[in-house]
């Protein structure tokens, strides 16, 4: 069931909610039919953020609730209000005007994660029901032993760490800052550009063959397709190298790996002015015990300035990292 169809029946009657702050969460118009680009296709261009307040994976203290009740949606956005006002208030002793200093980053360089998805979705896997990645046990313990080792060598690190990729589809799920995404279409290309590692994909439109399954990308070889008003994204070719997603904020699902197999099939739809929704299916027989789906609404937003990410921290970072770890390996072999 794609978003739209899911946000119909999680609203039913109701079509606008208002939070304390007097924001909306709108149900799109069923009957919505995107402008066209000079070639006919539906326009899917502009800056698209993909912030928000749903978690990747459902918190287990919801067990099966798929949908927030209305009341339940203003009540996690009113608290990360007011979290985003206590951390950011000047004056107090662990605060500068810059914000809280008892976190890596305050809010100020953090986007404006302020709502929760439109559908109210307590998570942003709409399958399996239960909301969470149905990974392999293995696959589990790999991801684990990737974290728990990672100062022993730069290859246990993430690729987002080492300023290489965050990959796909880990490019699209939010992180707390950097989070649009620039779509452009040509007649026969779209190219997204991610703002986080400034990385662009490019997908061509004809029927054009995938490459030789011996290339392997740590982006994949994507084609697409328009099937009506939704683009059709299909990416194959990955290299094992990668994590499906390397972000810190995405739990449990740090660390795990892509393997060779790995094929995603996504839908872009716009479904109102200001909303594309994204869906990915998620096939790994090598990672997961079933393939499963991630739904993500986009916002549309003109006026968000995308800015070069040259990622130096992260350049800089590991041979501080690795050197240090060495010299604490050192320092116990001085004194046991």
């Amino acid at each position: 069931m794609t978003i739209a169809a899911t946000g119909a029946v999680a609203f039913l009657a109701v079509t606008a909610a208002h939070d304390a702050a007097g924001q909306t969460h709108v149900a799109p118009d069923p009957g919505y039919r995107a402008p066209r680009t000079v070639d006919g296709q539906p326009d899917i261009s502009g800056i698209w953020t993909n912030d928000t307040l749903t978690p990747l994976e459902r918190p287990a203290r919801l067990g099966d609730q798929e949908f927030y009740t209305e009341e339940a949606a203003a009540a996690i956005e009113s608290r990360s209000r007011e979290m985003r006002e206590r951390d950011n208030a000047p004056g107090s002793t662990r605060t500068t005007s810059a914000g809280n200093l008892d976190r890596g980053y305050n809010w100020f360089w953090s986007d404006p994660r302020e709502t929760v998805v439109y559908t109210r979705r307590t998570s942003m896997i709409a399958d399996p029901p239960t909301g969470r990645v149905p990974t392999r046990p293995e696959a589990e313990a790999r991801a684990e032993w990737l974290v728990a080792n990672r100062t022993d060598s730069h290859e246990n690190m993430s690729p987002y760490s080492r300023c290489i990729t965050r990959g796909v589809p880990g490019s699209m799920i939010p992180n707390t800052y950097n989070t649009g995404n620039h779509i452009f279409q040509t007649p026969g290309y779209v190219v997204i550009l991610y703002e986080m590692v400034r990385e662009p994909r490019i997908i061509p439109l004809d029927d054009r063959p995938f490459v030789d399954s011996k290339i392997a990308q740590w982006m994949g070889d994507a084609r697409g397709r328009w099937e009506g008003e939704t683009l059709v994204v299909e990416t194959r070719n990955f290299t094992e190298k990668g994590w499906i997603t390397p972000n810190q904020n995405s739990g449990r699902m740090h660390g795990v790996p892509v393997s060779p197999d790995l094929r995603l099939v996504e839908r872009f739809t716009r479904v109102a002015e200001n909303i594309l929704d994204w869906e990915v299916r998620v096939e790994d027989p090598n990672v997961y015990t079933q393939p499963w789906t991630l739904e993500l609404p986009l916002k549309r937003d003109m006026s968000y300035d995308l800015y070069e990410y040259a990622c130096h921290e992260g350049n800089r970072a590991v041979t501080g990292i690795l050197g240090g770890a060495r010299h604490a390996e050192r320092q116990r072999a001085v004194n046991p």
